[in-house]
């Protein structure tokens, strides 16, 4: 692969990181299933909770079951993707997500501290031209309760 080629690979997953929290967090959660392949799958293995959800119909209804009320912004830092081939490449991002529940749309609220601190690994493949994750693997050293506001 040219140097070229390689670039636009890194890119065009590094892109697919951070669309995925603007989905979740200033989107429409559910339409985060459409930057994974149709096989894609999201885990959260031991010590997390082993929740696992596969497929992306699996992965839009998980997504879209987000509460209506959740106010969340992540912050995603440290991106590394190294490609692996000409149609395959892996990841490692760190996010810190703010998030509160029962949120209602006005003014500022008070911010604390983050729930969670953590990274996730990632694997994408290039299908027809275009880059989508095939697993995301969430890794939470840092996280506790989501608050309630209101």
């Amino acid at each position: 692969m040219d140097p070229l080629q390689r670039l636009l690979a890194e890119r065009a997953c590094e892109r697919l990181i951070v669309d995925f929290v603007h989905h979740l967090d200033l989107g429409e959660p559910a339409s985060v299933a459409e930057l994974f392949t149709e096989d894609g799958t999201w885990e959260w293995p031991p010590p997390g909770d082993g929740r696992r959800i596969e497929g992306r119909e699996a992965l839009r209804a998980y997504f879209g079951s987000r509460p209506a009320d959740r106010l969340s912004r992540r912050l995603m830092s440290n991106v590394l993707v190294t490609v692996t081939g000409p149609d395959t490449a892996t990841s490692t991002a760190y996010f810190t997500t703010y998030r509160v529940d029962g949120h209602r749309p006005g003014g500022p609220i008070p911010s604390g501290p983050p729930v969670q601190v953590g990274h996730y690994e990632d694997a994408f493949r290039r299908i027809d031209g275009d880059w989508l994750i095939t697993s995301r693997t969430l890794h939470l050293p840092f996280g506790g309760d989501t608050p309630r506001v209101g």
